[in-house]
């Protein structure tokens, strides 16, 4: 199955796992919660939907790579103690908690979390000395004697023996207390999250022509030749620094993360195409309304292949305007639930602003420490929280109850909880009129993005091409559902049939194949 369908399978498992009955016990007992195992080839996601899973489920997540652990920190050291056996006083080994349950422990206290996931990555890998307790820790639940907490899922993940040498192959005891789920790579389902998380559109735009390039991994003479989805991702956060440091990309920098040669090399040669043709066509123009007549009689000669690079330079464009539109949306919704909450408050005034202000930091440090993803949520959070704390400082600097009282000689009652109120819904004003422009702004480039597909290519491939890769965009399908495009959904009815599909496939299918001849 595809990571997509494995990511819901886990998700699925855990609910399964963690269901209470009426007297608050679970209900498939402990013995029967079979660890998940996710075998699959190396860069395909395996390791990083698990902080997804955890978001998801809102249980907390310890992860470890376990061939960077030693069999003393995964089962703990030895030490003497003594015990009373038969009326004699015996010393007898025992161990100190495994630093990896030690870390659920700490999770646990760290994150208010009772519940969740226990992740071992590259769990077939392990040495000599270590596979034996990662067999009683499949088999069992156990590291050392001491067992993994009631409510946490064991999930694990390893590679096949074709992908590493390292590999140890499970035995028939162990495979029967597993839940394996064997993960292929899906090209389709990547593509959803490369929109998601921003993939540069160069990579995006060379897949959907060299499908076969997403991910291969054969040994020829010369050794191993590979190329993974993480080597994609990894090769996109490059190419985003070089365009702002401004250096030049060639094949050899490439063929650092691409580790085969002949799909580095092509993918280089498309860059520069796509650098070049970025320059030729002007799409900041276009989006801007200024489409010239040697624009239109320039692809009315040119070839699909060069067609299609121009249309993803376009949706790169838009996709980034989406992207910023739906990063302001969820910062002006966070301030307005922030608002809300403080409205509730008694007295609304600073000191209450303040406390609510570092109640919900302490939420979000609290998210952080039960293992989702730092990065994240910090971008998300850091300027919601830096604003806050600009209108603390505003809220402040305004005069006490007592001054405004004996400057205006009245009781003014309630006179600062009311005057901080307007003053906060003035500065939230601001911000909701500032996304309201940034929507209409970013809605104008997608009219103009139409104007320009009418205008060249009417009702014709391109069109569908367009159409299906907003589709297949998260943040286009939100800005849509949240703004009125008449243009895209009339060609959506109208071209996207299953006939003009494939015609698009057939097509696609020819410019790979005659793109791998050359």
């Amino acid at each position: 199955m595809n990571i997509k369908r494995a990511k819901q399978e886990i998700i699925d498992t855990i609910s399964a796992y963690l269901e209470k009955d009426a007297y608050g016990q679970y209900r498939i007992p402990e013995i029967r919660q079979r660890p998940v195992l996710l075998m699959g080839p190396p860069g395909i996601g395996k390791t990083q939907i698990m902080e997804q899973i955890a978001r998801e489920c809102d249980i907390a997540l310890v992860s470890y790579t376990i061939t960077h652990h030693t069999r003393q920190s995964a089962v703990g050291l030895p030490f003497i103690s003594t015990k009373c056996y038969g009326g004699k006083q015996e010393r007898v080994t025992e161990y100190t908690m495994s630093e990896i349950l030690a870390s659920v422990y700490d999770r646990m206290e760290d994150s208010g979390k009772r519940e969740g996931i226990l992740f071992i990555d590259e769990i077939n890998c392990v040495s000599e000395t270590l596979a034996p307790t990662m067999l009683q820790f499949l088999q069992c639940k156990t590291f050392g004697n001491r067992a993994v907490p009631e409510g946490w899922v064991i999930a694990a993940a390893g590679n096949p023996p074709e992908y590493n040498r390292s590999v140890r192959d499970f035995d028939v005891v162990t495979l029967d207390r597993l839940k394996v789920i064997d993960v292929e790579p899906d090209l389709d389902v990547w593509k959803e999250y490369a929109y998601q998380n921003g993939i540069h559109s160069a990579v995006i735009g060379y897949l959907d022509t060299h499908r076969d390039h997403f991910f291969r991994c054969e040994t020829t003479v010369d050794g191993k030749r590979f190329v993974t989805a993480r080597g994609w991702e990894d090769l996109s956060e490059l190419i985003y620094a070089y365009e702002r440091l401004g250096k030049r990309f060639d094949a050899e920098v490439t063929g650092q993360y691409l580790q085969y040669p002949a799909i580095a090399g092509d993918f280089s040669n498309y860059l520069e195409l796509y650098y070049r043709y970025q320059k030729d066509y002007g799409v900041d123009r276009i989006l801007a309304g200024e489409v010239s007549a040697q624009v239109q009689n320039r692809l009315r000669y040119a070839p699909f292949d060069e067609r299609l690079q121009i249309i993803t330079l376009l949706l790169s464009a838009l996709g980034d305007a989406f992207l910023s539109a739906r990063g302001k949306d969820r910062y002006t919704a966070h301030l307005y639930d922030f608002l809300q909450a403080f409205h509730q408050t008694e007295p609304a005034e600073a000191a209450s602003f303040e406390m609510l202000l570092t109640k919900q930091k302490e939420q979000v440090r609290m998210r952080i420490e039960a293992g989702q993803n730092e990065k994240q949520l910090l971008k998300e959070y850091r300027p919601v929280f830096h604003t806050l704390e600009e209108w603390l400082v505003e809220l402040k600097s305004t005069k006490t109850f007592s001054e405004q009282d004996a400057e205006q000689g009245g009781s003014g009652e309630n006179f600062l909880s009311d005057r901080t109120w307007e003053r906060l819904k003035g500065l939230f004003e601001e911000k909701r009129i500032s996304l309201e422009e940034q929507m209409n702004e970013t809605l104008l480039l997608l009219e103009h993005a139409f104007d320009f597909m009418e205008l060249c290519f009417g009702e014709s491939q391109e069109m569908v091409v367009f159409i299906t890769e907003l589709s297949c965009s998260p943040h286009a399908m939100w800005f849509l559902g949240e703004n009125e495009c008449p243009r895209y959904y009339r060609y959506n009815k109208a071209l996207l049939f299953e006939d003009r599909e494939e015609q698009v496939r057939k097509k696609l299918g020819e410019i790979r194949g005659r793109m791998q001849g050359e």
